[in-house]
């Protein structure tokens, strides 16, 4: 196991990680920028490392100067969390040629499923259901690229192959329009991700999001922990999360499942990773996977028990997975509201100063948060500032607590999306549950 370990990230997230280590016993070092000398995970580190100045160009994401911190601080291992440099496969690569330990899956395969053509194709090979599609990158043949769209059937989506986060996707109703939203989303891939790579797909009208999460070590071992309905999003970005799905079948959730823990055996991926889907009238058309812990990890912790962070670092040092799949028994419901430095009304960051901070309590409440009474929120970064858990043996009292510790939780001094949450959790069609990806936009007018 590793003494030492660089948490290349911010936040809770980074808070997160070093709770794991703390645990297993591992010393950790916070790498961190000149605006968050006064994050908490960096006044509780074992070792602090200054790594640029505030923008993340210069600090986070300078892989040299992480890669230093390892160096000096005589760690064997670095841990991206999620976001930044977590799904860069040349930071992955750097990172084990220069000696260390990257706690992710190997570079090509990040590299593989970072391609969304590469990705659709592995998935197809190993009988991962997809969404009806081009089965590769559009050519620069007009005539073929419509007669693609006619087999397939309007309406459809142009997505880059480098895309993510809802960037790099065009929504196409009719053949008049086709052509030049190819076009335009070629030029927008380009200037965006230095790829113009495109690819065409059905576009399911009314879909809900759900993925799948997944454990993979280097024996040949592969399970998954169930399922996540993460279908509250605005503008593509997560809202609320929760676990299980409300109405999946056990059936269906083996289904999917198992065929999700195959193909990370034929690939031979490693780590923790999680298959994102589309689910409509019954059935799940694969869209990415995300080669790193997720946001939302936690919900899936609560109702099986598993400690993913510690799982991830397990893997990496090459012990096998602490759990079989009969080991895993999905017991209760869990949910997570993301709580966002921000105006709920029209979304503005609103960094600044907490002049008050309490955390909500009682059974079955988890709060990941890097926040404290007196924390300055910088303008540099994401707004999430945490992330509210509530867990019980149903759904009906997992939403419950969550409104009781929505209401129990202050923050003062800036704006929070708690209202915002606080209305989605009162919401007829949100209690009643199997909203899909577009209801909050709906909800909210966008």
């Amino acid at each position: 196991m590793f003494e030492k370990i660089v948490i290349a990230n911010r936040g809770e997230i980074a808070l997160r990680i070093q709770r794991a280590c703390r645990e297993m016993g591992i010393r950790t070092v916070a790498v961190h920028s000149e605006a968050d000398r006064s994050l908490k995970h960096v006044l509780l580190a074992d070792e602090s490392v200054c790594i640029g100045p505030a923008p993340s160009a210069h600090s986070y994401l300078n892989v040299p100067a992480v890669i230093s911190a390892a160096e000096v601080t005589d760690a064997q291992a670095i841990h991206p969390g999620y976001g930044f440099l977590s799904e860069n496969a040349d930071f992955a690569e750097q990172v084990e040629t220069s000696g260390f330990v990257f706690i992710g899956p190997d570079p090509d395969t990040i590299r593989t499923m970072g391609d969304k053509v590469a990705a659709i194709k592995a998935m197809q090979k190993a009988g991962v259901p997809c969404v009806p599609g081009s089965d590769g990158p559009l050519g620069d043949n007009p005539d073929a690229n419509l007669r693609i769209a006619h087999r397939i059937g309007y309406p459809i989506i142009i997505k880059a192959a480098g895309g993510g986060g809802g960037r790099g996707m065009r929504v196409v109703h009719t053949e008049a329009t086709l052509l030049d939203s190819i076009s335009l989303t070629r030029s927008e891939s380009r200037a965006a991700f230095g790829n113009d790579t495109v690819y065409m797909e059905k576009y399911l009208e009314d879909p809900r999001h759900i993925e799948i999460q997944v454990l993979s070590d280097t024996h040949g071992n592969a399970i998954y922990l169930g399922e996540r309905d993460c279908s509250m999003q605005r503008r593509h970005q997560k809202v609320l999360e929760e676990a299980p799905a409300p109405g999946l079948t056990e059936e269906q959730r083996s289904f999917i499942g198992e065929r999700c823990a195959q193909a990370c055996r034929d690939m031979g991926y490693r780590g923790a990773g999680t298959f994102e889907f589309l689910y409509e009238n019954g059935e799940f058309y694969f869209i990415e996977m995300n080669t790193r812990l997720q946001v939302e990890h936690p919900v899936t912790e609560m109702i099986t028990g598993v400690d993913i962070v510690r799982e991830q670092i397990r893997i990496a040092a090459g012990e096998p997975l602490s759990f079989r799949q009969e080991d895993i028994v999905l017991r209760g419901h869990a949910l997570e509201c993301r709580i966002n430095a921000e105006d709920p009304d029209n979304f503005m960051p609103s960094p600044g100063t907490i002049t008050a901070y309490h955390a909500p309590g009682g059974i079955g409440v988890r709060i990941d948060s890097h926040i404290y009474s007196g924390y300055r929120v910088p303008p540099y970064y994401d707004s999430m500032i945490g992330k509210l858990i509530t867990y019980g043996p149903s759904r009906e009292s997992a939403l419950a607590r969550m409104r009781t510790a929505l209401d129990e939780m202050v923050v003062e001094g800036i704006k929070t999306n708690i209202p915002l949450q606080q209305r989605l959790c009162e919401d007829p069609a949100f209690i009643a549950g199997g909203c899909n990806i577009h209801y909050l936009e709906k909800k909210l007018g966008l």
